[in-house]
């Protein structure tokens, strides 16, 4: 390679938990720079998550972090030319790449969900991650069942 590396962006982790994973996850939620609003919204869904699981004894960080490791694949299939077809093969996964696709696949299903505020939609997928169940768990599913099924071009690997 000519140039150098790329240096990595520093990203500060959040004011009220000390945490680089929700500034990164509030990051995903944000739209048009409007960070306040974002973390506004992240912190009412933890609020309403720690609320309805008051049962749980573990805290509403605790039971988000849960949730993004329930709903992030291993796997995924990327599709390669090999002499005319185009095979999808099953490759595993950077982790920070993991991370970020979870992310992105738990606030596009919250958006998804129908009615209410973004608040209370994402305290729902939140809920529903943690539970195995809801879209992005069912996306995850999906992407490994994809891979499963692929297994065999998995020697086209690049």
């Amino acid at each position: 390679m000519r140039k150098a590396k790329p240096k990595k962006h520093v990203i500060l982790p959040d004011p009220v938990f000390n945490d680089v994973k929700v500034s990164k996850f509030v990051n995903h939620l944000m739209y048009d720079g409007k960070k306040s609003i974002s973390y506004s919204i992240f912190y009412a869904a933890l609020d309403t998550v720690k609320a309805k699981m008051a049962n749980e004894e573990k805290s509403a960080l605790e039971i988000w972090k849960s949730a993004l490791d329930k709903i992030t694949p291993q796997v995924e299939v990327k599709s390669r030319r090999v002499g005319g077809a185009t095979f999808q093969v099953p490759t595993e996964i950077r982790p920070e790449r993991k991370e970020s696709i979870s992310m992105k696949n738990m606030i596009l299903y919250a958006r998804k969900r129908g009615g209410k505020s973004m608040a209370d939609k994402l305290a729902a997928e939140i809920m529903d991650a943690y539970n195995e169940q809801g879209g992005a768990f069912k996306r995850k599913e999906d992407m490994h069942r994809m891979a499963e099924a692929n297994r065999a071009f998995a020697h086209f690997r690049f």
